[in-house]
């Protein structure tokens, strides 16, 4: 693999080494070997991000999530280690953060998601220290686990931000190990567990909602919709969230905190919803079957940063991946662009150390189970699944580029 790139015009060009630029990658040199291929991509380390919920309670190692990026990019993909700071898609040409610009015949849009840890007021400062724990960096991650072996009980509060994000189950992932572990310790009737969410619902799937609320319930975490996190007091360890009353009017409250686990709000990266290629949301603007962008029929895009209608992760994008490069190889090959992508994605609700409730589902909120094994109902295999089967199944089998599936059905009422 080429470290640089001394030729910066490709046939297809990459933005983003993470899981869905990866596994395009892979998957169009495996088809076609003979592609030019270039990843642009900054990091020097890929990370196996499923697993950060698994770090921060304890039951999985850092070290294990991380590989470098030259060793799961394909050895073929020319490796463009920089940033994007621009599009010129009516010039077929990307702008380097170094200033080189690389010219395209075709271009997939994938650099994921950005995590905005300044939009609360104080998050950033007081992060890492004094109990604000976040599983949603690998830099913070194992702090949670150290939260949660130094908490003796208190005010714990869980915070999801109001969507989009990636993985929107995470957030109350950490709650429900965390009541776990309080309970194995013996500490829960000292806790006060609450779980505070931007969010109207407690999961954006309504089938979903009673059997989550009957675990939250289990554990008596209290369940407070409709609240933002806007503000941390480190000093005076106080929460401060965001509501809206009945009559719409917006009030904010305080709550103090022993242990604060933050999820970020999450939006579009900067150079994605200042370019031609975003909606008015700021997301790559495509077609929701064929992963095509809907202006310029040279770039596709998938993952966390598209503007695709359906939960942002890994299980996404390993549907999302086979559909782009069918289309994208199609449309080199002057064919139509007959795959199509169902909105499939899936969410291991993690509720307790050994158990998991498997929530898979496609476009308008369809449960789709790929196992004929009730999606409602936590399971020990589908924790083997998550902890053991998965991690591997990702660095060896997705991240080559290969595609073994199970089909998945919608439920049947």
């Amino acid at each position: 693999m080429n470290a640089s790139s001394q030729s910066l015009s490709h046939q297809v060009v990459v933005v983003g080494g993470g899981t869905a630029g990866t596994t395009v990658a892979a998957s169009l040199l495996r088809q076609r070997p003979e592609l030019d291929v270039a990843v642009v991509e900054p990091s020097e380390v890929h990370y196996y991000q499923p697993a950060f919920t698994l770090v921060g309670g304890g039951t999985y190692d850092m070290d294990s999530t991380r590989r470098a990026q030259k060793e799961t990019l394909p050895e073929t993909a020319t490796w463009i280690h920089a940033g994007v700071a621009s599009f010129e898609p009516n010039s077929n040409l990307i702008t380097l953060e170094d200033g080189r610009q690389v010219q395209y015949e075709h271009l997939v849009v994938a650099p994921g998601i950005k995590l905005d840890w300044d939009r609360v007021d104080g998050l950033r400062e007081a992060l890492g220290s004094n109990g604000v724990c976040s599983n949603y960096s690998p830099e913070t991650a194992p702090y949670t686990w150290e939260c949660l072996r130094q908490f003796r009980g208190g005010n714990a509060i869980f915070t999801q931000p109001p969507p989009p994000l990636k993985c929107a189950g995470a957030p109350q992932k950490i709650a429900y190990l965390a009541a776990d572990h309080l309970r194995r310790n013996n500490l829960a009737p000292e806790s006060n567990l609450q779980f505070y969410s931007g969010a109207g619902a407690l999961f954006s799937v309504p089938d979903f909602v009673p059997h989550l609320q009957k675990v939250m319930d289990r554990y008596g975490i209290g369940v407070n919709l409709g609240h933002d996190l806007v503000a941390v007091d480190a000093e005076r360890k106080v929460a401060r969230f965001a509501t809206t009353d009945s009559n719409g009017e917006r009030t904010e409250i305080e709550q103090p905190y022993d242990l604060l686990h933050v999820t970020p709000h999450q939006t579009a990266p900067d150079f994605v919803k200042q370019s031609p290629l975003a909606n008015a949301d700021g997301w790559v603007d495509v077609d929701k079957g064929t992963t095509q962008h809907t202006r310029y029929p040279n770039v596709f895009s998938l993952g966390d940063a598209s503007s695709l209608p359906t939960s942002k992760t890994a299980a996404a994008v390993r549907k999302q991946a086979p559909v782009t490069v069918r289309n994208l190889l199609a449309r080199m090959d002057g064919q139509a662009l007959s795959a199509q992508y169902d909105g499939y994605t899936s969410c291991p609700l993690v509720t307790a150390y050994g158990k998991v409730m498997l929530a898979e589902f496609m476009y308008d909120g369809v449960v789709t189970p790929t196992l004929p094994l009730s999606p409602f109902s936590e399971s020990r295999f589908y924790w083997v699944v998550k902890k053991h089967l998965l991690p591997p199944f990702y660095w060896n089998q997705m991240l080559r580029g290969k595609e073994p599936d199970i089909a998945h059905k919608p439920l049947k009422s």
